[in-house]
């Protein structure tokens, strides 16, 4: 992929993710669990992951879109949170992809974003309150995460698919 296309996909991944953030925090909550999301923004951050070809690039969406989205309607509480999470999910994606390149799939792959995303929103979350004790939330969370992680990967899998017959994706994915 030219440089000038890589950064044009790189901008439309950020705008995507942002978009679907601001979508996601409209919607309201129905789980039993407070503060359970879908997930939404994270479909684009696991696209650039097998679309782009570094993962600093993919990183680089995830970075812009935690400051944007911080910048659009977070606070520095939401931004730690976020950013905990998106971390944390980024390099066990990551970890999982290249260790098992060949057992798991993208929805594996994203179940495991999902599940360590709540395992970093939950450690900033016991450092604030200075309580240990928030780790208890971390199975039912955990349960949530591996559902919305199957939809995202699902999603996701779909979409790579069907970038896999664009031009400009031709020995990239």
């Amino acid at each position: 992929m030219k440089k000038t296309s890589k950064m044009v996909y790189i901008g439309l991944l950020v705008a995507q993710a942002l978009v679907l953030h601001i979508f996601e925090r409209m919607i309201p909550v129905p789980f039993i669990t407070p503060g359970a999301k879908l997930g939404l923004a994270n479909l684009i951050i696991v696209i650039a992951l097998y679309t782009l070809d570094s993962k600093r690039d993919a990183f680089l969406v995830l970075f812009l879109r935690l400051l944007l989205s911080t910048m659009f309607g977070g606070n520095l509480s939401s931004f730690m949170y976020s950013a905990a999470g998106g971390i944390l999910s980024f390099m066990a994606m990551v970890i999982v992809k290249e260790l098992f390149k060949d057992k798991v799939s993208i929805i594996g792959v994203s179940s495991a974003g999902a599940i360590f995303h709540n395992v970093g929103q939950l450690i900033i979350a016991s450092s604030i309150v200075k309580n240990i004790g928030v780790m208890l939330y971390l199975p039912v969370l955990s349960t949530i995460g591996i559902g919305t992680g199957i939809f995202i990967g699902i999603t996701a899998n779909y979409a790579v698919n069907h970038l896999k017959r664009l031009p400009m994706f031709k020995g990239y994915i």
